[in-house]
C-alpha cells in the first residue's frame, strides 16, 4: 500500500467556461477566479471546513464532491487514509456555468495525488484527466480546470483526450452572473435528442473558426461564437440570460452562455488597449450588468490546478 505524506497539501483551481458558443462539450477556457483548498491526512474521521460560495449549502460528509473525488483517486492509487481534514475557500459561484463542480473534482483528485508519496507516478496527468472526466461525465470543464488556458477535449474509442490551444494575450472576458442558479441537469434536459444536419455543420465550422479567433484573430470572435445547437434551446430555464446574450450580440459583442448557464460571458480585450472594431472595452460592458447580477472582468488563466504546498 502506498505511503501517505505528512503535513497538508494545498491546491488552487480556476473557474472555467465551457462551450463558448458553438463548441458544445468540446471547448473550455480557464478563467482567473480560483478556489483554494487544503487537505491533510489525520488519524481518524473526516472534518470539512468551507468558507465562501456554497458554504451554507454544501454537505460536510462523504457526499461532499471534493471528498468523493479524493476517495476515487485514493482507490485508483490503492491508498487508504485513516482520516482526512479538508478546508475549502470557494470563490467560484455554484450552479452558474463557471465550472464549480469541475473545480471541486479536479481539486479533489489533485489533492489526493499530492497526499500519496509518489502519487505522480501512480497517477499521471492523463489518468487525472480521465478520472476527473469520468466523475464529471464530460471533459470540457475539467480539462481547462486541470491544464489551464484554452482546451479542446472529447471522448472517442481510445478514451478521453484533451489538448491546449493558443489564446491571444489581448483576449479577456466579462462575465455577468445572475443571482439564481440553474442546475446543469435541468439545462441539459432541455436539449433535443437530434439536431438538423445543417445546424451541426454550421456549428462545426464556427467551432473551428473560434479556435483561430482565440489564437490571434479576435476580430472574428463575434462570428465564431454564434451557436445553433444548445443556447436557444435552454431559454426556458434562463430567459434573462438569453435576452442579455441577444442584446449584446445585436450590438456586436461576442456574447455566449457560459457552460450550462445562466452566466453570460462576453469576450473582450484588456482595459488599456481596446480594439475598436470588435470591443468597446470592459468598462462599458461592466456597466451593462443587470440589476442584482454580479459582473467580473477576468483574464484567461494559463495555469490549471496548482499545488502550492
Amino acid at each position: 500500500m502506498p505511503q501517505l505524506v505528512d503535513g497538508p497539501v494545498r491546491v488552487s483551481v480556476p473557474a472555467t467556461s465551457a462551450n463558448l458558443g458553438p463548441g458544445f462539450d468540446a471547448l473550455g477556457l480557464a478563467l482567473r477566479l480560483r478556489d483554494e483548498l487544503e487537505a491533510e491526512v489525520v488519524p481518524s474521521g473526516l472534518t470539512i471546513d468551507v468558507t465562501g460560495e456554497g458554504a451554507d449549502a454544501v454537505p460536510r460528509d462523504e457526499t461532499h464532491l471534493v471528498v468523493r473525488a479524493m476517495r476515487a483517486a485514493f482507490d485508483q492509487m490503492g491508498a487508504r487514509p485513516p482520516g482526512l481534514r479538508l478546508w475549502c475557500r470557494n470563490v467560484i459561484p455554484h450552479s452558474r456555468g463557471l465550472g464549480s463542480s469541475s473545480a471541486a473534482i479536479v481539486a479533489g483528485v489533485t489533492l489526493a495525488r499530492g497526499l500519496v508519496a509518489g502519487g505522480g507516478l501512480l497517477m499521471d496527468d492523463d489518468q487525472v484527466l480521465a478520472l476527473a472526466a469520468d466523475l464529471e461525465g464530460h471533459p470540457d470543464n475539467v480539462a481547462p480546470a486541470f491544464l489551464g488556458g484554452f482546451v479542446i477535449s472529447g471522448h472517442d474509442d481510445d478514451g478521453w483526450y484533451a489538448t491546449r490551444a493558443a489564446v491571444d494575450p489581448r483576449v479577456s472576458v466579462v462575465v455577468f452572473v445572475p443571482p439564481d442558479p440553474v442546475a446543469t441537469e435541468v439545462a441539459r434536459g432541455l436539449l433535443p435528442a437530434q439536431v438538423p444536419h445543417a445546424d451541426a455543420a454550421a456549428n462545426a465550422g464556427r467551432a473551428a473558426l473560434l479556435v483561430a479567433a482565440l489564437a490571434g484573430r479576435p476580430e472574428l470572435l463575434h462570428r465564431a461564437t454564434r451557436d445553433l445547437l444548445h443556447q436557444d434551446q435552454r431559454e426556458p430555464a434562463m430567459p434573462a440570460s438569453l435576452a442579455l446574450v441577444r442584446a449584446l450580440r445585436a450590438e456586436g459583442h461576442p456574447a455566449v452562455v457560459s457552460g450550462a448557464g445562466p452566466t453570460v460571458l462576453v469576450f473582450t480585450d484588456g482595459p488599456v488597449h481596446p480594439v475598436a472594431d470588435w470591443s468597446t472595452g470592459p468598462r462599458e460592458l461592466l456597466a451593462r450588468c443587470p440589476g442584482g447580477w454580479a459582473a467580473h472582468h477576468l483574464e484567461v488563466d494559463t495555469r490549471g490546478a496548482v499545488v502550492t504546498g
